[in-house]
């Protein structure tokens, strides 16, 4: 195979990727729901040795579980699972937030602010649909994580965790009365920051994603009770 097939096979794969990637996340392919190869080659027009590749990120990444004898689903968290998930998030980014405000200068303030007023202005949001949750440079979380300045917390909440916590914030941003509460906790942390004081915004941010997760739960009676 030659460098130019080489690249158009990364591209396939890399578009098969963010496709099926941005499925899960939306829950166009629900949680649990199994993985057939030949038919996700069919719907994205792509050979299975790119369609394999996309599969393997997405393993990585926790979107997908690949299990002896059953095959590959959408990852479908346990209750426990999930519980499990929000608490070690609440820590790590209660962390996030303590080391930004440690670090904080006028200018990232000034940018998380920007991102607050762009979630404020959200039409989704205004018409009471659903909370603003665009990802990377528009996600007020994944902000702060970069602003705190460790490489690893940042590998663990924007790589390895990042997209399966998304799944969840996407697939339930939009449950009555929370995205308004939620932007107000998102502007007392914010606050917090800004004024320097490291502690109650690792305290606030806790208390929202908690607040976060037993809205979830509240919300998902159909997450499995099993712990495969």
């Amino acid at each position: 195979m030659n460098m130019a097939q080489d690249a158009k096979l990364l591209t396939l794969a890399e578009q098969a990727y963010r496709q099926i990637q941005t499925a899960i996340v939306y829950g166009d392919l629900p949680a649990g729901s199994k993985i057939l190869e030949a038919e996700l080659a069919k719907t994205y027009g792509i050979s299975r040795g790119p369609l394999r590749e996309a599969i393997h990120r997405l393993e990585a990444q926790k979107l997908l579980q690949r299990t002896a004898h059953v095959g590959t689903r959408v990852v479908s968290l346990s209750e426990q699972q999930l519980i499990e998930l929000y608490q070690i998030r609440a820590n790590l980014e209660g962390l996030a937030c303590r080391l930004t405000a440690e670090k904080r200068t006028p200018e990232m303030i000034a940018q998380l602010q920007a991102i607050l007023a762009l979630h404020a202005q959200d039409e989704k949001f205004q018409a009471g649909k659903g909370y603003y949750l665009q990802e990377k440079d528009d996600d007020f979380h994944y902000c702060i994580i970069h602003h705190s300045g460790n490489a690893m917390l940042k590998q663990m909440l924007c790589d390895e965790l990042y997209h399966i916590i998304r799944m969840y914030r996407i697939q339930f941003s939009n449950t009555p009365h929370r995205p308004p509460r939620a932007l107000f906790e998102h502007q007392q942390i914010l606050a917090a920051i800004a004024e320097g004081d490291g502690a109650l915004a690792e305290i606030l941010m806790q208390r929202h994603i908690m607040a976060s997760c037993r809205n979830i739960q509240q919300h998902l009676p159909h997450v499995s009770q099993d712990k495969h």
